[in-house]
């Protein structure tokens, strides 16, 4: 029996940039359920775990009907659950969750929803070659739950990845479970090494250029980028920070993450409810605010 009321939220820190309320209060109207999604902020452990359990407990009342996590949690909320999906597992990041048959199940979203819309700029953009090639060269700047999400998808899709990250030992622990092929894992300052210049793919997954942080960068101020690179950064709020700005000042072409975000909560939105919400309607709601 469907709840007379949907229950859902997000569990993060920061949330005040969050546009996902937005995104699946659209979606709710759209399909015409009723039900709200709330934020819940949760610092870092150990000063959120409180929350996150009291949050897994309502679910398992059957008082909240589906989460999603972002920042800092995505892997810190990983031993509260029963289960985790395969791609969650092979990633090891969760930014869904689902109450089902007894069990809170762990769903990453995040990777499919970066692939697809990947996929869509990189057609936009013309470069078919990089869409349907494999074997390009792409720079993943981080190493935290979303990093995890996205280098998972690249390797799948036959791109030779490396990782430069501010903790590198994150980097390589990242490398080690993820991939049995070797790539290249560094600190950030591995940007001005003469690999970093012959790759075709950047992608940021820090929260550097985030609201309210938005002049930084993870790129270094006067290195120059490759000269046929595409930069996705995963960044939506504001929707051209320092590092597409550069970017476009030097002629390059680059994306935000507004897609990846509208992308994965569609996905999680049908694995909460068992529908299909619209993509543009929910794109919409977050377009004109991001």
């Amino acid at each position: 029996m469907k709840p007379t009321s949907l229950s859902l939220g997000l569990i993060g820190f920061p949330l005040d940039h969050s546009l996902s309320p937005r995104l699946h209060a659209a979606a709710l109207k759209a399909l015409d359920l009723p039900g709200d999604y709330r934020l819940f902020p949760a610092p870092p452990a150990p000063h959120g775990d409180e929350a996150i359990r009291d949050l897994f407990e309502q679910m398992r009342r059957g008082e909240m009907h589906g989460l999603n996590v972002t920042i800092p949690h995505k892997q810190t909320v990983i031993p509260y659950l029963d289960e985790l999906t395969p791609t969650a597992l092979a990633v090891g990041a969760v930014n869904t969750i689902v109450y089902k048959a007894g069990k809170l199940i762990g769903e990453n979203t995040d990777c499919p929803g970066f692939l697809a819309d990947l996929t869509a700029q990189l057609e936009s953009a013309g470069l078919r070659e990089l869409r349907d090639r494999t074997g390009n060269s792409a720079l993943v700047l981080g190493a935290g739950g979303s990093a995890r999400a996205v280098v998972f998808g690249l390797l799948q899709n036959g791109w030779q990845v490396s990782i430069a990250a501010r903790r590198p030992e994150q980097a390589q622990e990242l490398m080690r479970s993820l991939s049995s092929r070797p790539m290249l894992v560094g600190e950030m300052n591995m940007l001005r090494s003469e690999a970093a210049q012959n790759i075709q793919l950047i992608v940021n997954t820090t929260p550097l250029g985030m609201q309210p942080n938005v002049d930084d960068s993870p790129w270094p101020a006067n290195l120059p980028f490759p000269k046929k690179v595409f930069i996705y950064d995963l960044v939506y709020n504001p929707p051209e920070t320092a590092l597409l700005r550069s970017a476009r000042n030097s002629g390059l072409p680059a994306a935000n993450g507004l897609g990846m975000l509208v992308r994965q909560a569609v996905l999680a939105f049908r694995a909460w409810t068992g529908q299909e919400p619209p993509w543009e309607v929910m794109y919409q709601a977050v377009a004109a605010q991001a």
